[in-house]
């Protein structure tokens, strides 16, 4: 649940999404549940040469067995937080 909590916490910022067939599509981040799964609004393909077909699409929803890894702002990222949650979920509380 850590994650989940700390990807709700971002909700509303610019986030990039890599999937894990090699397609990176920036937006962002409209909503996120407990399976990770994603919704993006306002997005664009990272290299729209490579995959024009995704030049129509605006919002989109990426289950989140598919994600690779999610690229986040640098001013979105708490490092101490991340380490207090991480310490508290470790003790079990």
């Amino acid at each position: 649940m850590l994650f989940y909590s700390y990807f709700k916490s971002l909700v509303g910022k610019e986030v990039t999404v890599e999937l894990k067939n090699d397609l990176a599509i920036t937006g962002k981040l409209h909503s996120v549940d407990q399976y990770l799964n994603i919704k993006l609004t306002n997005t664009k393909a990272v290299n729209a040469a490579k995959y024009p077909h995704m030049m129509s699409v605006r919002h989109c929803f990426i289950r989140g067995s598919v994600v690779r890894y999610v690229m986040l702002p640098a001013s979105a990222v708490d490092v101490e937080v991340l380490h207090d949650a991480t310490r508290r979920e470790a003790r079990g509380g």
